[in-house]
């Protein structure tokens, strides 16, 4: 017991020691951890101000590693027609008449309650379905000047005629070899037949052409979901302060009863934005926003064989019999040419057209062609040229500056595709910047600091004859009720206008929508069909203003080339060379 008590106290008094070596280093890391936390808060703003380069790449790691944290089931919605009509600033008596207008004027026709389908054997089908080209007005023989009506009797898949329309039909008329090609106009007489109108306006072989980009069973499709599942794109928010962060869910409205809600909404235009406060941070700390995803499982299987590709979305439709005609010069016999052909005379009339694969204003006047870089730098010299919208006009910017080697992007550490981007030519004083819109832009990681919507900055705008601005705003909204949009555009008509009246001679250009390639997934988010129906919006509230258009839709219509959200780089050019004409138009020329 001796031997074994002596071993204890000595181990004992070992133990005690080592504790109070170790406790004295246990104390100095401690010390030193707390030093390190107290001197991080109090550089925090230093740390701000890293390399935007870094910080961006931090924060999308960040945003990966806290998407867990955003609730697996999202937020359900009322299924009504006026989705999250709460927000914003409500609109006067004058604004309400207006909206009505204009939703009227894109109603579309869809099937009868009774002639609802209970197969796909019983929707429009394009290889059914038939087109034919009626003589004009009796005779045999086309003449330039005149129009050119084709009939479209639409089947389903059994062969059968259908009774009802709200068929989404594209038509074109070209003739390969001159390149040339129009948009013609179809009409929908609500009983399956449809009219394709198309002006003449060269003389040679040309070719109709028709194709069935939605039945109107799909259609149906797509208008429910716009009304009723505008989440069903949804966006998400980093919040971070120090070490701490998180992400939530946001989006234009959100639902209160899940989370308290940070309000975002802009005070000088009232357009909402929500996000869905973090548990542990204010709403104050919010770092970014981003696209968060895109919501599955909207449509039954029976809703998905209305989407298939090569079946019925974007099949063309053939001719019963000859699907081409030859066109003759004008009946009076005047020696003038073909593109001569007053806009009076061709009813309905498209925008413009293209000849030897150039665009040409209806008007008929051939476009100034700016095929040099000298002839692009006399045009902007002294000009500052401001874009404003989503990436179809970020396309221009980016065209310009690998046209023009003059201009230099400037390096603002912006993150590639988001901006804002900068490209200067000091020599000849261009400047050329982009900035994309506010929410809802569907970008990757945005910096909140760098949100802007298009209102507020025309209205920091000094304008004057050196100033033009640019506008492209419509890619992102498609999966909004059209009232979203219409109010969006009434801020920026608003802001045009102050613009103008303080600066009566800057220049502004609207670009219009443009189609794009279709399969299933982007047809229920990006459909050709949305489109369409913000363009006839964009087009109606803007005309008669002292503002310019480039008709990217025609113009996307009517060339060969395939649909792509960013058109190609021939479509692209037509659009800066109508642009170009704008800033400097021949003095000859109205």
């Amino acid at each position: 017991m001796t031997v074994v008590t002596a071993r204890a106290r000595q181990a004992l008094v070992m133990g005690g020691t080592m504790w109070r070596y170790l406790s004295n280093y246990v104390l100095i890391f401690f010390l030193l951890a707390f030093s390190c936390f107290i001197f991080l808060l109090h550089n925090i703003q230093s740390v701000e101000k890293w390399n935007c380069h870094a910080i961006s790449a931090l924060y999308q790691l960040q945003t990966k590693i806290h998407s867990s944290l955003v609730p697996g089931s999202l937020p359900t919605f009322n299924h009504n027609h006026s989705f999250c009509a709460h927000v914003g600033q409500k609109p006067s008596p004058e604004d309400k008449l207006e909206e009505r207008f204009l939703l009227d004027s894109i109603a579309w026709p869809g099937p009868p309650p009774h002639s609802k389908p209970t197969s796909l054997h019983q929707t429009s089908d394009p290889v059914h379905s038939l087109f034919t080209i009626l003589p004009y007005k009796g005779g045999r023989e086309w003449h330039v000047g005149e129009q050119l009506e084709a009939l479209v009797q639409i089947h389903d898949f059994q062969g059968r005629p259908k009774h009802y329309g709200g068929d989404f039909l594209l038509a074109r008329l070209h003739s390969p070899e001159l390149g040339a090609s129009v948009a013609g106009t179809v009409v929908d007489h609500k009983n399956g037949i449809y009219s394709a109108l198309f002006p003449l306006l060269w003389e040679g072989s040309m070719q109709v052409e028709i194709t069935l980009v939605h039945s109107s069973e799909a259609v149906a499709v797509l208008q429910r979901l716009r009304e009723e599942r505008p989440d069903r794109v949804y966006f998400k928010s980093l919040f971070r302060l120090g070490f701490l962060s998180e992400t939530t869910l946001c989006n234009m409205c959100l639902p209160s009863t899940h989370h308290p809600l940070c309000n975002y909404t802009d005070l000088y235009t009232g357009e909402p934005w929500y996000c869905y406060k973090p548990k542990m941070l204010s709403c104050d700390t919010r770092i970014n926003h981003a696209k968060g995803g895109y919501l599955k499982h909207l449509i039954t299987n029976k809703e998905a064989l209305l989407f298939q590709s090569d079946v019925n979305i974007k099949v063309p439709i053939h001719a019963s019999g000859t699907n081409s005609i030859s066109v003759l010069p004008p009946r009076d016999n005047v020696e003038e040419e073909s593109c001569s052909v007053k806009p009076e005379n061709i009813q309905p009339a498209p925008s413009g057209y293209y000849y030897k694969d150039s665009w040409r204003p209806l008007s008929g006047d051939a476009l100034r062609q700016f095929n040099e870089t000298s002839a692009v730098i006399e045009c902007l010299r002294n000009k500052v040229i401001n874009m404003f919208g989503d990436s179809t006009v970020r396309q221009w910017f980016e065209y310009l500056i690998d046209f023009v080697p003059e201009l230099k992007e400037f390096n603002l550490h912006s993150p590639k595709n988001v901006g804002p981007f900068m490209a200067v030519d000091s020599v000849h004083n261009i400047l050329v910047k982009y900035r994309c819109h506010g929410p809802p832009i569907r970008f990757s990681t945005v910096m909140s600091s760098e949100l802007r919507y298009i209102s507020n900055e025309l209205d920091s705008l000094p304008g004057g004859s050196n100033t033009v601005v640019v506008i492209s705003i419509w890619a992102h909204f498609s999966t909004f009720p059209v009232d979203v949009y219409i109010r969006r555009l009434r801020h920026i008509r608003r802001a045009v206008l102050r613009l103008l009246d303080r600066a009566p001679d800057t220049l502004i250009v609207i670009r219009s929508a443009n189609l794009q390639a279709l399969d299933q997934e982007v047809s229920l988010y990006n459909s050709d069909w949305f489109s369409l129906q913000l363009d006839m919006v964009l087009k109606s509230m803007f005309k008669g203003l002292n503002v310019l258009m480039v008709d990217a839709w025609e113009m996307t219509v009517a060339h060969h080339l395939p649909h792509a959200l960013h058109p190609p780089p021939a479509i692209v050019r037509n659009m800066i060379n109508m642009f170009l004409n704008y800033v400097c138009p021949e003095k000859n020329k109205s």
